[in-house]
């Protein structure tokens, strides 16, 4: 749910910070997993004093964790969620969010009442690829999630790890599952918005 309120922001604010806000959240597509893996290992470490605190006031232990892995594929699947729905919100007429306000609507109301209803191809876009980029990621995974079975280890991770049993037959297999189960989402998305366009019309 970060991904809304911050995608609106982006989309109305003018805030002088708005440039920082926009680097930092896009810095995932071009950063390399492992830098950004690496930085949240040290982030949450429980060596750290910000890891420190998360264990004694949250009881939240991040590090090799499921909880750690979710949170920092979150943090580097942000864009892919946020990009689209910043991009939706921009393109909407201004009249319809001050029609909302003259009709005594809140901000909140107008967002999910009134803009978002009418970016659906965008929220649909965000939310599968940012599911997608999710599925494939493997480096910061690996860094915060590490390679526990039954744990934290992915599909992504099992793949590298029987290449490097040389069990290409496996890999190939796993390989193939993700390759079909992307390539099925990516379509759908496709389909659902090419149809959106054409009731639009």
């Amino acid at each position: 749910m970060i991904s809304i309120p911050l995608a609106y922001w982006l989309a109305y604010s003018k805030s002088k910070i708005k440039p920082v806000i926009e680097t930092l959240v896009s810095m995932p597509l071009v950063l390399p997993p492992t830098v950004l893996g690496f930085y949240l290992l040290i982030a949450f470490s429980p060596s750290n004093s910000f890891g420190q605190w998360l264990d004694e006031w949250l009881g939240l232990q991040l590090v090799f964790s499921f909880e750690g892995l979710v949170l920092a594929s979150v943090i580097y699947s942000l864009p892919f969620m946020v990009h689209p729905i910043q991009s939706g919100l921009s393109n909407l007429s201004p009249s319809l969010k001050e029609a909302a306000y003259v009709l005594g609507k809140s901000r909140t109301t107008t967002l999910f009442k009134v803009l978002l209803p009418n970016i659906k191809p965008s929220l649909i876009t965000g939310t599968v690829l940012a599911f997608a980029h999710t599925i494939g990621e493997f480096g910061v995974v690996l860094m915060i999630g590490g390679n526990i079975p039954g744990k934290t280890k992915v599909a992504s991770i099992t793949v590298y790890d029987e290449v490097e049993s040389l069990n290409y037959a496996a890999a190939n297999t796993y390989s193939l599952i993700l390759f079909a189960l992307t390539f099925a989402i990516l379509l759908a998305v496709y389909l659902i918005n090419g149809r959106f366009t054409v009731i639009n019309e």
